[in-house]
């Protein structure tokens, strides 16, 4: 009798971008966490100002409710899925998918470099625009307009959420 070996495919080893769904309001908690356990991660925030009888009150809030993004192989994805309040991995048939390196690090450049964003409702109609210039450079996304503002909607399709960044027209060229 011989044993062989089986090589895990490549997906398994190499390390990519996934969407953690969380429960309701875990996801500064199990983003710790996977800080903790030497997990790469991402959680996106921005920061909202929330008004009460006496005060108001700066607060960050996560920019996709109920995600947190980690950058892992999925044969480590073990030591994730055991964190208290991370529910599952976002995928189709039980299979976890991975999300492009770009829009993970497009949204990071452009939140370290300090755009203004908020969370806004899921479009898949409209213009589909990409940034020619300043940090979001290379995105693609939605052209929508508010009153006199231009605004570009950038949606991570795998979990059904968009953010807007007010964006100078210039910046952008149809799709």
């Amino acid at each position: 009798m011989s044993t062989e070996t089986r090589e895990l495919p490549t997906e398994y080893r190499e390390a990519r971008w996934y969407a953690a769904y969380t429960s309701a309001n875990h996801e500064k908690r199990v983003a710790l966490q996977l800080g903790q356990r030497s997990v790469e991660y991402f959680l996106p925030v921005y920061e909202s100002v929330r008004h009460w009888k006496d005060r108001r009150v700066k607060l960050e809030m996560p920019l996709f409710p109920g995600y947190v993004f980690v950058r892992l192989a999925l044969q480590d994805r073990l030591r994730v899925l055991q964190i208290p309040g991370l529910a599952r991995l976002v995928g189709f048939d039980g299979t976890p998918t991975a999300l492009p390196d770009e829009e993970i690090e497009g949204l990071r450049k452009g939140l370290t470099s300090g755009v203004r964003v908020k969370p806004h409702p899921f479009l898949t109609v409209g213009k589909r625009v990409r940034v020619t210039a300043g940090p979001l450079a290379g995105m693609r996304g939605i052209l929508v307009r508010r009153r006199k503002q231009t605004r570009f909607v950038v949606s991570v399709e795998l979990i059904m959420r968009s953010v807007a960044v007010e964006i100078d027209e210039a910046d952008l060229e149809l799709t």
